[in-house]
């Protein structure tokens, strides 16, 4: 059995293999609702052999949405919808994780095929928060800095979220702290100008992200894991970087959180990220050695062999992959085939488990 085809056990949840979905903002909500097409996107996924089938972001206030389109999970009609996607998940033998998220001051801007920059209220849009009333970007609304009460209302959100969330059938919570939303805000000296007890040092720039993922683990049941997306680097000079990324894994281990889910960039738009494939992979091999916690790694990950060496060198303990789903909703059946490992189809689909189709299209 090849090591990304092997099970992964986290707390009391096994996942197939270690291929996961990674979080994609779809743009297809309405009012925080899912609808068909979540059903559907994320039904397809689960149908293509991937072992943990994240959801997008899904904001845990109205507020907290990056755009007027994306999923929520602020009142229990998004929860019921929810459920739906959860249970078909789980029918395909995959296991059906839900990603928790506020935008802080990069909400309320427009889906990407719509435009660029913040929604005007006029178009939906509203005031953005933030840990300091300091924009994205200059064309971009300018946020209202939290204070103690605002930043209290968000912990009791993702605990409210989290409880939505148990009840719709999710087996695994993540936490967003990364990409340049509110909780990566509060961790980086670059949006947190701060001078309270959430900004200035790093114990206090990283109170919010502890309080968050300690009131989770407090109300989730001991055999459900929790997760938590950073990015391990700003990629700007100044900015929340890798070693501040391993101290807080070492923290958030001790909090419990099993696994950490490493990616970066996304807080500034002058940000200098070098691409290439499986660029973000030594920031999850360095955490898990580190910090002794599981690890996933994120980004340009495309090719099997190319996931499998990742695992199997021991830079992580999962692969999360994006942009190449979407392309090859069934990259892991595929992906199986290459490496020689044995795993069910969907008996509707047994037929064509034999057949010639490459893993990737020739592509222009």
């Amino acid at each position: 059995m090849t090591r990304l085809f092997q099970p992964l056990t986290l707390r009391g949840v096994m996942l197939p293999n270690r291929i996961a979905v990674s979080p994609m903002c779809q743009y297809q909500a309405t009012d925080g609702l899912p609808g068909d097409w979540h059903l559907v996107h994320l039904g397809g996924l689960a149908q293509g052999g991937a072992g943990l089938v994240l959801t997008e972001a899904a904001a845990i206030l109205p507020e907290g949405r990056i755009s007027p389109e994306d999923l929520g999970l602020w009142n229990m009609a998004q929860a019921e919808a929810l459920a739906h996607s959860a249970h078909f998940i789980k029918a395909q033998g995959a296991v059906p994780g839900i990603q928790l998220a506020h935008a802080g001051r990069k909400a309320s801007t427009y889906a990407p095929w719509r435009g660029s920059g913040s929604v005007p209220p006029v178009g939906g849009g509203w005031t953005p928060l933030a840990p300091s009333a300091l924009a994205f970007d200059p064309a971009w609304t300018l946020p209202r800095a939290l204070d103690e009460e605002g930043i209290i209302r968000v912990i009791d959100a993702f605990m409210d979220a989290a409880r939505r969330a148990l009840a719709a059938g999710f087996q695994v919570i993540e936490v967003h702290a990364a990409h340049g939303y509110l909780l990566h805000q509060f961790l980086s000296p670059l949006s947190n100008h701060r001078e309270d007890a959430y900004g200035g040092s790093f114990e206090n720039r990283t109170r919010l992200v502890r309080e968050v993922v300690g009131a989770l683990r407090s109300i989730l049941p001991e055999e459900l894991p929790l997760l938590v997306r950073i990015s391990a680097t700003d990629w700007a000079e100044g900015g929340w970087d890798l070693d501040q990324s391993v101290a807080l894994a070492l923290e958030l281990k001790a909090l419990g959180v099993d696994l950490v889910d490493c990616s970066s960039g996304g807080l500034v738009p002058y940000q200098k990220i070098p691409l290439g494939p499986g660029y973000q992979v030594p920031f999850a091999a360095r955490i898990r050695t580190e910090a002794g916690v599981a690890t996933g790694a994120v980004g340009l990950i495309t090719e099997p062999h190319q996931a499998e060496q990742v695992l199997s060198e021991g830079s992580a303990d999962l692969v999360l992959l994006a942009r190449e789903l979407l392309r090859n909703p069934r990259w892991p059946l595929r992906a199986a085939q290459e490496l020689g490992a044995e795993v069910p189809w969907p008996a509707s689909y047994a037929r064509a488990a034999k057949g010639p189709v490459p893993l990737r299209q020739a592509r222009d």
